[in-house]
């Protein structure tokens, strides 16, 4: 962005708390803080510095129409028609449990959900309408764009240069998202900066005047900004030449969800433990309360919080958990927090001397809430010392200190709104003295509520010429991964892409190396991005410690070459770049010729790639062109002289030439499944071809997920579905149809799972009358295969399976469960639907979304029926009832404890295997056996399924 005569300089700080925005008016360099208006209380607007990020969703009529009334007019950008957002959001969600929308910036980096789905808030009822993360945070950016275009209409916001700040830590992914929620908002030009080095800009600007004699004996800056949703460490070397301080950012640190909402998180289940019983009625909450109930109670316990946390701090402060209802008042509870609960939960538990220079424990966190993945170690000192420890070469060169110590840099500014808390400020500075053995210099951080939007516009004035500059580049450099599968822990070869302090706009080309290229065919890249230290230059290939790199969103992709659909291989040089928007833009260039091609490979932000075992190219078993051959023959184009018998016997002569079946790993799989692809056609030549080939197929690539490109296969697999299968009368193809589709489901998106669903329905549930009208396409399926299929269908809505559940419930209380009626047919009969009921209500799906499990009062509901069984008799009770009861960590799936302890003495009593009961009990993974019997077969060799 070049400085525009009339534009003004605008910052935004997206926080996960509050949102701030600076500017300055055009010809000017004074920073100021925009008032943002907003709703302070129903019908009232007001503006304030600080919009918290926060949006409410009223149920119907709690609020009259005219109390939403803002100044200017705009649908919301998630669609919600009825929605709260700023200060009167924060009050009416800490009044009202499971409605308001917190912390969307944290979802935003978090992989392991669809972060464009509608999930927020997490464990809303059925009436509460849900926003994805990035809708969320568009929401507050668009809020920003109305208040600022009504008090500047004749400066839109859109129209100005506008920095966005984001954690340092942030991977591509998560800026990539940002992006897009500004997009979302109308904010289509926009710079990330990251959040560290604009409050040490913000810092700088106000010292310019001073800043040669104020930093004239720094050598090292430490920027610890603890927020409410993250922690971000970056380090800042000084040098001094010709009598002025050069600023240079050696080192970032890996991303943190660990800031004031864990220590909120932690007072709230304190004071969960205090509160008084109530009376023992029919509309008595349960003694743990539900997620949106502590949701609540989080947010009385920031208050607290920020209360015994101040100077002048009184010795206790009580915490009013309103009731719910007609009892709103009446059924409120109250618990006090004192001050010495404060200094030992946040002050001592978060922050710790850490005299023993103690690193980061690895390890499941105490705390697991809301479906985030809080970092394992709350302590934010314990990170610090492993942070400094990954760039201790660059901090000793710094500080000219010797090697075999900890680096503590000799001085610290603290940011983010966790240090307005004087007492956590001063603790974390008793600890770097502590560690350094002399004070430190802190540089006076006025309001680390502003300061990162402040800073923002002091860095687009330095980059106008107008203010002190940080140099540095990119923090952290770019790897493609060059060997195959490791197991985890062990060191990976890869080649730099891109080397730590690139400058943003500059393109890196690998022209010392070569790659083929195979247009026309899915290819696939593996990136990692390392904050470490390592010299490295563009080109290097070099060893890579699975501790120190983050691995990037998978890039996977079938690339074309320009007027040509052919399918061969181009040779081409990889060219990488950190854009001046602060993204990584990787190309693929056709060499050898000056008007070669270029190709944008582009992450995959939507799928699930990543939940899956990260499976690298490898070369084929020996035999694989033999075992092509094979399924040429059988299937390929040309039709040959081939009787029945050999079809039937092409899955043993694979074994032949591959080894069993069970140990083929997925890339083989896939390569397998791409062969058979290629000849589908060739299924329709009998029954047995197509017998054959759909078994094959399906085993290839199942779970339909895991491996890069398999969103590319299902949808090269699904655009057979509306076909059916040529031979519908014979019973095995039509059973393999249906188990094609079970053993690929996971790869299916919500509307083809429906659409599964449909046919499910018809098979299980249609009258005679429906049937004689059965479409043509339709495949019959048996009972067992459709309750296999359903079962796998983990991305339809929760009301679905609830539905289906119930339905399930409905057929096992019907069995014959003793006397003589209770034979082989109806014990296998309970075995089926059993199973089938407790992969549906499981508290912890395989490939779907957590949002999207049966709801909880539903699945207690089976779980009250399934105790009412004979165990011992009918053993696969126990498993179901293990799996609906199973412990996540996450209170909004988990069912209510007294339920959970009897489940737990049931499964001890008649001698159930121990896991099960573990899996109830604690938040453990499954163990093989487990996990092969809920999903319904092994899975391929080196893919494991990880919740």
């Amino acid at each position: 962005m070049k400085p525009s005569h009339g534009q003004y300089l605008v910052s935004i700080d997206l926080g996960t708390t509050n949102t701030v925005l600076a500017y300055a008016a055009p010809g000017s360099r004074d920073i100021e803080l925009f008032a943002i208006e907003q709703l302070t209380a129903p019908g009232e607007v007001g503006a304030a510095t600080l919009l918290p990020s926060a949006r409410y969703h009223p149920a119907m009529g709690e609020l009259a129409a005219g109390d939403l009334q803002l100044p200017w007019r705009e649908a919301d950008v998630a669609g919600v028609q009825e929605v709260v957002v700023g200060r009167l959001a924060r009050r009416l969600g800490a009044q009202v449990p499971g409605r308001m929308v917190a912390s969307a910036k944290s979802w935003l980096s978090h992989p392991g959900v669809d972060r464009t789905a509608p999930i927020l808030p997490w464990g809303a009822g059925h009436d509460v309408a849900q926003v994805s993360p990035v809708a969320a945070s568009a929401s507050y950016l668009a809020h920003l764009r109305g208040a600022w275009n009504t008090r500047f209409p004749a400066h839109p916001l859109e129209r100005q240069q506008i920095v966005l700040t984001i954690p340092a830590s942030f991977d591509e992914g998560a800026r990539a998202l940002t992006l897009e929620a500004a997009r979302l908002a109308g904010l289509a030009d926009v710079r990330l900066l990251e959040e560290p080095q604009a409050a040490l800009y913000d810092w700088l600007y106000r010292h310019r005047d001073t800043l040669a004699a104020d930093l004239h004996d720094t050598r090292l800056v430490l920027v610890a900004d603890v927020g409410g949703g993250t922690t971000d460490f970056s380090l800042v070397r000084v040098d001094i030449e010709h009598g002025e301080p050069v600023l240079t950012r050696i080192g970032v640190g890996n991303h943190l969800i660990l800031g004031g909402d864990n220590m909120d998180l932690a007072l709230a289940h304190l004071a969960e433990s205090r509160l008084p019983a109530q009376q023992a009625t029919a509309e008595a909450a349960p003694a743990r309360l539900t997620a949106g109930r502590l949701a609540q109670l989080t947010e009385r316990c920031r208050g607290a919080k920020e209360e015994l946390l101040a100077q002048d701090a009184p010795a206790q402060v009580n915490v009013t958990l309103l009731g719910s209802g007609s009892k709103l008042i009446g059924g409120s509870r109250t618990v006090t927090l004192t001050k010495q609960d404060v200094e030992g939960i946040v002050v001592d538990g978060f922050f710790p001397l850490n005299a023993e220079q103690e690193g980061a424990r690895r390890g499941r966190g105490a705390i697991v809430e809301f479906g985030l993945p809080y970092a394992s170690d709350a302590a934010v000192t314990r990170h610090l010392v492993s942070f400094l420890r990954q760039h201790q070469s660059a901090a000793h060169a710094a500080l000219g200190s010797e090697e075999d110590s900890l680096p503590v840099p000799d001085t610290l500014l603290l940011n983010g709104g966790v240090f307005r808390a004087d007492a956590l400020a001063r603790r974390l500075e008793a600890t770097l003295d502590g560690w350094r053995g002399a004070p430190v210099k802190v540089l006076h951080n006025d309001n680390p509520d502003v300061a990162v939007a402040r800073g923002g516009v002091a860095y687009t004035l330095a980059r106008h010429g107008f203010a002190p500059a940080i140099e540095g580049g990119s923090p952290r450099s770019y790897w493609l991964l060059l060997d195959g599968d490791k197991a985890p822990g062990v060191a990976r070869r890869g080649v730099c892409i891109l080397p730590r302090g690139t400058q943003p706009g500059r393109e890196v080309r690998l022209t010392d190396r070569t790659f083929a290229l195979r247009v026309g065919r899915p290819v696939r890249f593996h990136l990692v991005s390392t904050v470490a230290d390592a010299g490295e230059r563009a080109g290097d290939v070099g060893e890579l410690d699975p501790a120190d790199f983050i691995a990037l969103p998978p890039i996977a992709m079938v690339l074309q070459l320009a007027g040509s659909a052919a399918r061969k291989e181009v040779p081409v040089q990889l060219a990488v770049a950190l854009s001046e928007v602060g993204t990584l833009e990787v190309h693929c260039v056709e060499a050898g010729r000056a008007d070669g091609q270029r190709w944008l490979l582009e992450f995959q932000l939507r799928g699930q790639e990543e939940e899956g075992a990260e499976v690298q190219e490898e070369a084929p078993p020996p035999r694989f062109a033999d075992a092509v051959e094979r399924i040429e023959r059988i299937f390929g184009g040309r039709a040959q002289q081939v009787d029945v018998k050999e079809v039937r016997q092409l899955r043993g002569q694979l074994e032949q030439l591959l080894g069993s079946r069970e140990r083929w790993a997925t890339p083989l799989l896939r390569r397998l499944f791409d062969a058979l692809m290629e000849r589908a056609k060739g299924r329709r030549r009998s029954p047995e071809h197509e017998r054959v080939w759909l078994n094959l197929a399906g085993f290839c690539l199942r779970p339909g997920f895991g491996h890069p490109l398999d969103d590319w296969r299902i949808g090269q697999l699904w655009a057979l579905f509306e076909s059916g299968v040529q031979y519908q009368k014979e019973r095995q193809v039509r059973a393999e149809w249906w188990t094609l589709w079970r053993r690929v489901a996971g790869g299916l998106d919500k509307d083809a799972q429906l659409r599964l669903l449909d046919d499910f329905a018809f098979n299980l549930q249609a009258s005679g009358e429906e049937r004689s009208r059965r479409p043509l396409t339709l495949v019959e399926g048996a009972e067992e295969d459709m309750l296999r299929l359903g079962a796998a269908l983990e991305r339809i809505p929760s009301a679905y399976k609830a539905e289906i559940g119930n339905w399930m419930l409905g057929q096992i209380v019907a069995l014959p469960a003793a006397g003589p009626k209770f034979d082989a047919k109806a014990a296998a009969a309970f075995t089926r639907y059993l199973w089938a009921l407790g992969r549906v209500g499981a508290r912890q799906p395989f490939h779907g979304s957590a949002h999207e499990v049966a709801p909880k009062a539903t699945v207690e509901e089976w779980l009250q029926a399934i105790l009412q069984l004979d165990w011992k008799k009918i053993e696969p009770a126990g498993f179901a009832a293990a799996h609906l009861a199973r412990r996540t960590g996450d209170r909004s799936r988990d069912i209510d404890d007294t339920l959970r302890a009897e489940i737990v003495r049931r499964l001890t009593s008649v001698g159930a295997p121990p896991t099960w009961a573990a899996m109830v009990r604690d938040v453990v993974e499954l163990d093989h056996a487990s996990e092969q019997r809920m999903f319904g077969e092994a899975l391929p060799p080196g893919l494991k399924l990880i919740g």
